[in-house]
């Protein structure tokens, strides 16, 4: 039987309706927590509430991340409603493809402004709350944070801004009780994946690639963002966890034997 880590508290999970997001709203909520999934489709908030285990209590909103009056009402609302706010999850995140010179002006905004604007305006108003009851931030960045694509520069740059942000407020807040880590996932099975995950071609290229030769499913992922979030990370602060299967433990070279 699971412990109930989060039972009496608060926690928020952007991009919660689908993929990662919704499987951690689920085990928040599994655990014990008031779980406030954000997300921009009402449908599929709708979905993951439905879908959340029993005895769960989820709460849908909806909210663009990248809208800094909008999520920063949702955070505020959020702490003055249940008189706390414990977890901030910044798992909201979207993609495009492209070279620096294929990249339009308005897909490179549109990028950054979700995957990395909105974790600095949701943060930055869950701060004060968070340092009240000793709270954490878990941030969603990816293995295209770490090291570099081919073809995705503008994803890869707002990744790699999110992999430093994360750092320098583990540095500027840990002191003040408040921790913030990152995860990191690799190929995932996500909506937002599919295109990749369902060519034969490409899960035969990974496969070659990642030790455990296979992606990753999204409670997998989940399972660490509510580990890194609990008090039984209560002294880890500033950590990269890539949940990628061993990929990221190559140095890049073809297997050689």
């Amino acid at each position: 039987m699971e412990a109930n880590r989060f039972e009496g508290k608060v926690v928020i999970v952007t991009g919660g309706g689908s993929g990662i997001g919704a499987a951690a709203v689920h085990r928040f909520g599994r655990e014990g927590a008031t779980v406030i999934a954000a997300g921009r489709t009402e449908a599929k908030l709708t979905v993951t509430a439905a879908d959340a285990p029993a005895g769960s209590t989820v709460v849908t909103r909806v909210v663009d991340v990248a809208d800094e009056s909008a999520i920063t009402a949702l955070v505020t609302e959020t702490a003055e409603t249940y008189g706390r706010l414990d977890v901030l999850v910044n798992n909201a995140g979207t993609a495009t493809s492209g070279t620096v010179e294929e990249t339009g002006t308005a897909a490179w905004r549109s990028i950054l402004a979700v995957n990395l604007d909105g974790v600095f305006f949701a943060s930055r108003t869950a701060l004060p709350h968070l340092r009240r009851v000793g709270g954490s931030i878990v941030n969603v960045g990816s293995i295209s944070g770490l090291g570099g694509d081919w073809g995705l520069a503008a994803y890869n740059a707002a990744k790699g801004g999110l992999v430093n942000l994360t750092n320098a407020m583990a540095l500027d807040h840990g002191h003040e009780g408040v921790r913030v880590n990152a995860v990191h996932p690799g190929l995932t099975r996500t909506p937002m994946a599919v295109p990749l995950t369902e060519n034969e071609d490409l899960i035969a290229a990974y496969r070659k690639r990642i030790p455990m030769r296979r992606p990753a499913e999204p409670a997998e992922v989940a399972d660490v963002i509510v580990f890194l979030a609990s008090s039984d990370a209560r002294f880890v602060n500033g950590v990269h966890i890539p949940v990628d299967g061993g990929l990221t433990a190559s140095n890049g070279q073809p297997r050689l034997f």
